[in-house]
């Protein structure tokens, strides 16, 4: 997992707007952001949003979505479920791929957290995955029910993706996802210049785990039956 600073962002805006260009996440002229793909799933983004408006903290305190930013975003529990509401940053770590590699990624690690079921690591560029916070006193992601290979339905716009719990980063940040995540959602993946500022959903179902680990098929097929029954739920 990186740690993408404010001044970072502001320097890659800055590059973007002297081009002439926006990045492929921003909006467009009707103030909303172009999806690239098709809806997964039979949820829509409508519905499980309707279900997380409001927040019962479960963290032991906030995170920040930024090294720079102050600590803003809580974890909220549901039932069957936990969430937060952050922006998105891009994790390219894992297998080394086209678009994944110390070349492109200036905070690129060669490993994740959790591993795929050939003892391999991830690999972000054509898996959907998610990170969390590493374990700290604000919240551990075991506690919740949260494991490696955890299920879970990110929302952007209209849009809903299924992913896995794939890794774990710094234990005071959270909001990031691999560069499959983000390309399916049509946010930019560029690990340097991409991600989202902000209205990304994170839902984490509970006690749930796709496998093997590096089957999108099977986090898609085991994320919609969860998906319709947080709704059933909550």
């Amino acid at each position: 997992m990186r740690i993408r600073t404010l001044a970072l962002a502001a320097a890659s805006g800055a590059a973007l707007l002297a081009a002439g260009v926006l990045p492929a996440n921003a909006s467009g002229p009707s103030g909303t952001a172009a999806p690239r793909s098709a809806q997964e799933g039979s949820v829509s983004a409508a519905d499980l949003l309707a279900k997380v408006k409001s927040c019962q903290q479960i963290s032991n305190g906030k995170y920040r979505t930024d090294e720079e930013t102050s600590a803003t975003v809580p974890v909220c529990g549901k039932n069957g479920a936990v969430f937060w509401k952050a922006d998105m940053d891009i994790d390219c770590d894992g297998q080394r791929t086209a678009n994944c590699n110390e070349d492109r990624d200036p905070w690129y690690q060669d490993d994740t957290r959790f591993h795929q079921s050939d003892g391999k690591p991830l690999k972000a560029e054509s898996l959907p995955y998610v990170v969390v916070p590493s374990s700290s006193g604000i919240w551990n992601y075991a506690d919740s029910g949260i494991k490696g290979g955890g299920v879970v339905a990110v929302v952007y716009g209209n849009k809903v993706e299924y992913a896995v719990v794939g890794d774990t980063g710094p234990d005071k940040i959270i909001g990031e996802a691999s560069y499959a995540t983000a390309k399916a959602l049509g946010i930019d993946p560029d690990p340097e210049t991409g991600g989202a500022d902000s209205g990304v959903t994170y839902i984490l179902f509970k006690d749930a785990k796709a496998s093997p680990i590096e089957s999108h098929s099977a986090a898609v097929t085991l994320g919609d039956k969860l998906a319709r029954q947080f709704l059933a739920a909550n």
